[in-house]
C-alpha cells in the first residue's frame, strides 16, 4: 500500500494542508515533520497511540500551541493562529472529549456565548432564542433551549457543542474523542450529526482510538506514530487490523497471534465462595435491584448500556455512596464499608471512569498523584518520609512502565494512557485485594490498552480480584472470567467462561431477562 494518498482531484477540493510539522517540547520532539491533508467535505479520521502527535498536530492547527516549522494552508491561504479563538473565527472549531461549555447558562446562551445578538445594547433574546433552535433543527433536534445545558445528556451537550461551530460558520470542525461517553444509541445521533456536517460542506476531523467506528463514519485515515505521520490513505482501502499494525509498528502476522487486546486464555476457580457480595441493592434513582458476587483470582466483567447502573453499583460497593436497599457481605460477614476509608482499610481500590474529573489532580506531579492514597503509611508525626515515597514511586514507574520525563513531571502533561498507569500505580502500592476498575481503557490507544490488559490479567494470576466495567464488548469478552449484565438498574444475566460471547452479552443489554435469584449457578 501506498503511504501517500491519491492525488486529489483538483487543488480546489482540498480544504487544509499540514506539510512538515515541527514541534518541539523541552528533551522532546513531539511532532516530526508530520502532515495532514484534508478535503472539502470530507470525515477524515486520524488515528494513533497516545503519544503519537495527534492532539499536539491539532493544537497547532488551532492555535494552542505555536509550531517550529512546517506550513499551515487552509482553503488556499497560509495561516499561522496564535489562539483558538483567532482559529475560530478563521473557520477551524474544536470540540473536546470533555465538553468546554458552561452548565448552568441556557442551551441558546452556550451555543452564541461572547457573541450574542443585541438590540439598542441588550441582548435580543427571542432572536438569541429563535436562532439556537433553528440552529439545532438543522441537525434534527428539537428542545427547550432555554433550560440549562446540565438538564441535557452527554449526546445532547454534543450537539450543542457541534451547532456552537456551525454558529461560527465554521470550515472544519474538530472531534477528540466524540463518543467515548456516549452509547449505541447517543453514537447514532452524533454520527446522524457528522453526516449532516458532511452533506453540508464542512470537513471533520475525527479524532478516535475507537476503531470500529472508523469505517462507519470516515472516508480517508491519517496515521500517525511517534510523531510522523506514517500513513495516508482512504479507510475503504485499509482494514481494523491494518490501522493497529501501522500504529504499533507491527506486521499482520505478529498482530494476529497476539490478539488486539492483552488478555490471554485463563481459568479461574469460580466454584470458591464470593468474599464480597452485594444482593439485591437499590438507590435511587437509578439501581433497582443490582447483585454482583466477586471471587477471589476472578476478573469479572460489569456489562451494560449507559445509564444501567455499572457505576452507581461500583461506587456502593467502595463506599462512596450509600443503598437504599439491599445487603453487602463482605468474608461472608455483613460488611463493614460505610466510606472509602473503611474500603481503602479492607483492601479495595477503585478507578473512576472519569479520569480528569475524579482520579488525577493536574496540578501535582506524577509522584504527588501516584502516592496520594499511601499517605496516611507514609507519615509519622504528620511529615511525609521523602526516602520511602521515591521508592514507591520508583519502584511502580518502572513496574508499570510508565513514561514521564521526571517523576516531578505534572501529571495532566502525561498521556491518557500514562495517567492511567498513574492511577493504578496509587492502588497497587497498598497491596489491594480487590480493584474496582470503572472504563480503565477509555481514551486509550491499543499499545497502552494491551499493557494495561496485560497487567490486569497478571494481577488476577497474584490473586487479586478485578471488577472491570467497560463499554468495550470485545474487552469484556476476551479478559472476564465472569460476566454480569445490568439492564435498567437490574442485573438480569450472568455468564460464566464457556458461556461469554458477544451475542449473548448484546441480547441481555439490550432486552434483559428476569431479574437474577439470590443464588446463581455458575
Amino acid at each position: 500500500m501506498s503511504e501517500h494518498p491519491p492525488t486529489p482531484p483538483g487543488s480546489q477540493d482540498v480544504l487544509l494542508e499540514m506539510r512538515d510539522i515541527v514541534k518541539v517540547f523541552p528533551g522532546v520532539v513531539a511532532l516530526d515533520h508530520a502532515r495532514l491533508t484534508v478535503m472539502k467535505g470530507e470525515v477524515h479520521a486520524i488515528v494513533g497511540q497516545n503519544g503519537a502527535g495527534k492532539s499536539t498536530l491539532m493544537k497547532v492547527l488551532n492555535g494552542a500551541y505555536r509550531k517550529d516549522g512546517g506550513t499551515i494552508v487552509l482553503d488556499g491561504r497560509e495561516v499561522d493562529f496564535i489562539t483558538p479563538h483567532q482559529a475560530q473565527v478563521g473557520g477551524i472549531s474544536t470540540i473536546y472529549q470533555e465538553i468546554n461549555l458552561v452548565p448552568f447558562r441556557s442551551v441558546a446562551e452556550n451555543i452564541f456565548m461572547g457573541r450574542e445578538p443585541r438590540r439598542f445594547g441588550l441582548i435580543d433574546w427571542p432572536r438569541m432564542n429563535r436562532e439556537a433552535r433553528e440552529i439545532l433543527a438543522h441537525f434534527g433536534i428539537q428542545l427547550d433551549v432555554k433550560q440549562p445545558l446540565l438538564n441535557l445528556n452527554v449526546a445532547l451537550q454534543q450537539m450543542v457543542a457541534i451547532a456552537r461551530a456551525v454558529s461560527f460558520g465554521s470550515k472544519l470542525v474538530i472531534m477528540d474523542e466524540p463518543t467515548s461517553s456516549l452509547d449505541e444509541r447517543e453514537v447514532a445521533t452524533l454520527f446522524d450529526a457528522i453526516h449532516r456536517l458532511k452533506a453540508s460542506g464542512v470537513s471533520v476531523i475525527y479524532i478516535s482510538h475507537r476503531l470500529d467506528e472508523l469505517h462507519e463514519v470516515g472516508d480517508n485515515i491519517t496515521i500517525m506514530r511517534d510523531g510522523q505521520t506514517i500513513e495516508e490513505t482512504s479507510l475503504a482501502s485499509v482494514s481494523k487490523l491494518e490501522i493497529v499494525a501501522r500504529m504499533l509498528g507491527k506486521n499482520i502476522g505478529e498482530l494476529r497471534r497476539e490478539g488486539t487486546t492483552g488478555f490471554a486464555e485463563r481459568k479461574v476457580d469460580i466454584e470458591s465462595a464470593p468474599f464480597y457480595r452485594a444482593a439485591h441493592i437499590e438507590a435511587e434513582p437509578v439501581l433497582r435491584d443490582a447483585s454482583v458476587e466477586l471471587r477471589k483470582g476472578e476478573i469479572l466483567g460489569l456489562s451494560g448500556l449507559l445509564g444501567s447502573g455499572r457505576t452507581e453499583l461500583a461506587r456502593i460497593l467502595f463506599g462512596a455512596d450509600k443503598p437504599d436497599q439491599g445487603s453487602l457481605t463482605l468474608d461472608g460477614k455483613p460488611s463493614p464499608i460505610a466510606s472509602p476509608r473503611d474500603a481503602i482499610r479492607e483492601g479495595i481500590g477503585y478507578c473512576s471512569e472519569d479520569r480528569k474529573a475524579e482520579g488525577i489532580i493536574p496540578e501535582m506531579s506524577v509522584r504527588e498523584n501516584l502516592t496520594l492514597a499511601a499517605l496516611p503509611t507514609l507519615t509519622k508525626n504528620g511529615i511525609i518520609d521523602p526516602n520511602e515515597q521515591q521508592a514507591i514511586v520508583d519502584r511502580f514507574v518502572a513496574l508499570l512502565s510508565i513514561k514521564t520525563s521526571d517523576v516531578e513531571q505534572p501529571i495532566s502533561q502525561l498521556s491518557g494512557g500514562n495517567q492511567q498507569k498513574v492511577l493504578l500505580a496509587r492502588w497497587l502500592c497498598l497491596n489491594p485485594r480487590l480493584l474496582l476498575l470503572d472504563e480503565p481503557t477509555r481514551g486509550i490507544d491499543v499499545g497502552a490498552k494491551a499493557e494495561i490488559h496485560h497487567l490486569i490479567e497478571t494481577l488476577a494470576d497474584e490473586g487479586m480480584s478485578v471488577l472491570m466495567i467497560t463499554s468495550e464488548i470485545e474487552e469484556i469478552v476476551e479478559g472476564s472470567n465472569r460476566v454480569t449484565v445490568l439492564r435498567d438498574g437490574q442485573t438480569v444475566a450472568e455468564f460464566d467462561r464457556a458461556q461469554i460471547g458477544q451475542d449473548a452479552i448484546i441480547a441481555a443489554m439490550a432486552e434483559g431477562s428476569d431479574p437474577m435469584p439470590d443464588t446463581v449457578e455458575v
